[in-house]
């Protein structure tokens, strides 16, 4: 995880396109400047950035699900609930299911567990545009195949 990037996701370590979920992991760096000012003596990782975490693992998801034929963006946010801290060192395990799929939108609900105990969860909603509208094709792809999806997606085939 490199939270200064926005490169949440460590791992992909399992895909079931049948039931639509997706499982990965990400463990949280010691140090980063982000815990410099969140918080100085006190380093958490910010809620904003376990959302993110939550909506990279769905947008992983929708790359597998749609054959990497379509780019989703994170449009909304709902009953997100924090529900302990996050320091540096946790390890996360982070799960997306696929909960509806149509018309350029997708919802999934997402969840983060860290040593069992649940960290925060989400419903979140995705607009889901043809890489021939979006020219991030080739980086999407190779940050996919980085982290493993390309390889959890031939596993569960």
């Amino acid at each position: 995880m490199l939270l200064e990037y926005f490169q949440m996701i460590d791992k992909v370590e399992s895909v079931d396109l049948g039931l639509g979920r997706l499982k990965a992991t990400s463990v949280v760096p010691m140090e980063s400047p982000v815990f410099e000012g969140h918080f100085p003596g006190m380093p958490l990782v910010p809620g904003v950035l376990l959302i993110e975490t939550m909506a990279q693992a769905s947008g992983m998801l929708l790359l597998a699900v749609k054959d990497f034929g379509a780019m989703p963006f994170l449009m909304s946010v709902d009953g997100a609930k924090m529900r302990t801290f996050v320091e540096p060192g946790a390890v996360l395990e982070i799960e997306a299911e696929l909960e509806h799929d149509g018309s350029g939108f997708a919802v999934t609900k997402a969840r983060i567990t860290s040593g069992g105990k649940k960290v925060c969860d989400a419903q979140l909603k995705l607009r889901t545009m043809p890489f021939s509208e979006v020219p991030l094709a080739p980086i999407v792809r190779k940050r996919a195949e980085e982290i493993g999806l390309l390889t959890a997606m031939a596993a569960g085939a």
